[in-house]
């Protein structure tokens, strides 16, 4: 908690990132009752979204659930996968969340402060915050607020299905997030790169602990 309070001042929330030519989306399952993280990146060409590379790595968790710190089980395991590849991604689509967290530190803004990297927090679920009703339109979206600060997007990614929330990660405005996610998006609620990593991270036995 300490770590968060003190990182979220670190957090660069507009753009500062270069041409966007890979994306990645970054995923974490369990195995073995949790004692497991599989942690899988998938990187496509970017605008095509065309398969260029994924990569999973598995390594024992040391730190205990605890809601809210979720990134200190889950980033390790992150930071050997992105090692096995050759060249990093130039923004990375995590399942997570950025700022839209209650220390502003969600698991997007720790992996992007710690590696200096242009993330996105994309996350299945709210954590904090509230957002009016989301129209029903594809790529329809309400800024998600706690108090007056926006801290986040409640984003419509498919028709009739719960909207995803995209908060800013690192090096990424919340105006670009929300384009690159509806740009990653082909008919399902998760855009491509973290479909695909959610099927390799969640593929074998263990599954999700949540946001």
């Amino acid at each position: 908690m300490v770590i968060q309070m003190q990182w979220r001042g670190q957090v660069i929330r507009e753009d500062r990132l270069g041409e966007i030519c890979t994306i990645a989306g970054v995923d974490v399952g369990f195995e073995d009752q949790g004692q497991v993280a599989r942690a899988a990146v998938v990187v496509l060409d970017f605008p095509a979204l065309t398969l260029r590379h994924q990569v999973l790595a598995r390594k024992v968790v040391t730190f205990p659930y605890i809601p809210g710190l979720l990134s200190f089980r889950e980033v390790p395991a992150i930071l050997e996968a992105l090692a096995q590849l050759e060249k990093w991604p130039d923004v990375l689509l995590v399942d997570g969340q950025g700022i839209a967290h209650p220390r502003r530190l969600g698991i997007a803004s720790h992996l992007g402060v710690w590696c200096d990297v242009p993330t996105i927090g994309v996350a299945k679920s709210r954590l904090v915050g509230q957002h009016a009703p989301v129209a029903e339109n594809v790529g329809a979206w309400q800024p998600l607020y706690e108090g007056r600060e926006v801290i986040g997007a409640a984003l419509r990614t498919r028709a009739g299905v719960k909207p995803v929330y995209v908060s800013i990660g690192h090096r990424v405005s919340l105006e670009t997030a929300i384009d690159l996610v509806m740009h990653c998006t082909r008919g399902y609620r998760l855009p491509e790169p973290l479909r695909l990593a959610h099927h390799l991270a969640s593929v074998e036995k263990g599954g999700k602990e949540g946001d």
